[in-house]
């Protein structure tokens, strides 16, 4: 292998007389934890012998480990992939040393025997996730807005798009049929749902608004929610369904850096959600600085750590 691990005993003197030394009774409470935190924090392993001084694994291959290929709780699957680095550096030690030839899979692709962030694929292969912005241009195009999933690994970002189909014409000139929507990407029953609710508020808050905006009238609205392989399904995308309708329909775009979350009634209510804790880790990860979320969540987003609110701004509503 590539370590070695180091046995305590090696490093303690033996008495020359054979007894046992008798244990300081007179150290303070702070010497005690000092000598308890060294036990856990001097290092256990050394390189073995033969194994290049320089190989290593820095610190920005194991941030990029746990944000693109481990991102379950728990540690488990972090060793493993560590586990597989080690591996590949260890037969590619001793291939060097003995000169034997490995499959160009197994040889090495790098110069140095540093790995890196830049190098990491050569030894775990390509990301297992990918990034969370669909969309880097600023602003997002009209219709389109970020929300926020629950899922066991820390949450995601969920894009809602939205299309306008202008509706044809008849024989009188008249447009075909009424406003309609279709929504696709693979949603739940409950999800479904939720679109139909928020067409229904989209419409309604663009009379107030707009009442001289005849969009929906003449338009049909067709939602999608990406990636369309992933089943998803809740409740909680409601306002973010409403705001992409009517992005579209008011023709002003939402800014990238911006995500939402929340249930909406028929009436508009804004009503409270679970999993924002999960949700604004997904948003940090996304590099969202602005998150909406229901007036009704605000204590849970006041309970989070201070390093998971740093640097985004809250905003509530409730109608």
């Amino acid at each position: 292998g590539l370590m070695v691990k180091e046995s305590p005993e090696e490093e303690k003197s033996d008495n020359d007389d054979g007894k046992k030394e008798e244990p300081d009774t007179k150290k303070s409470e702070k010497e005690e934890s000092e000598a308890k935190k060294s036990e856990y924090t001097e290092p256990v392993y050394r390189l073995a012998e033969k194994v290049p001084e320089s190989l290593s694994i820095n610190e920005s291959a194991l941030e990029s480990l746990v944000r693109w290929y481990c991102r379950e709780a728990g540690v488990r699957n972090l060793a493993q992939k560590i586990d597989k680095i080690t591996r590949l550096l260890s037969l590619q030690v001793v291939a060097e040393e003995e000169g034997a030839k490995l499959t160009e899979k197994s040889s090495r692709q790098s110069d140095t025997w540093e790995v890196s962030e830049e190098n990491l694929h050569h030894y775990v292969g390509k990301p297992i996730f990918t990034s969370d912005r669909l969309y880097e241009k600023d602003p997002l195009p009209h219709g389109i807005v970020m929300g926020l999933a629950w899922t066991s690994m820390g949450g995601t970002a969920l894009y809602i798009e939205t299309q306008g189909i202008k509706r044809g014409l008849d024989h009188d000139g008249k447009p075909r049929g009424g406003g309609t929507l279709k929504a696709t990407g693979q949603l739940g029953d409950v999800m479904k749902e939720s679109t139909q609710i928020a067409y229904t508020v989209a419409r309604a808050r663009l009379a107030d608004v707009a009442p001289n905006n005849n969009f929906f009238d003449v338009t049909d609205i067709h939602m999608h929610v990406p990636e369309g392989a992933t089943p998803k399904d809740g409740p909680s995308a409601g306002i973010t369904m409403v705001t992409a309708m009517l992005s579209l329909a008011l023709d002003r775009p939402i800014k990238s850096d911006l995500a939402m979350t929340g249930e909406v009634s028929l009436t508009g209510k804004v009503l409270p959600v679970g999993g924002i804790k999960e949700k604004v880790m997904a948003a940090r990860r996304a590099g969202i600085k602005t998150i909406v979320l229901p007036e009704d969540c605000r204590r849970d987003f006041d309970e989070l750590p201070d390093y998971l609110k740093d640097g985004i701004t809250s905003n509530y509503a409730s109608d």
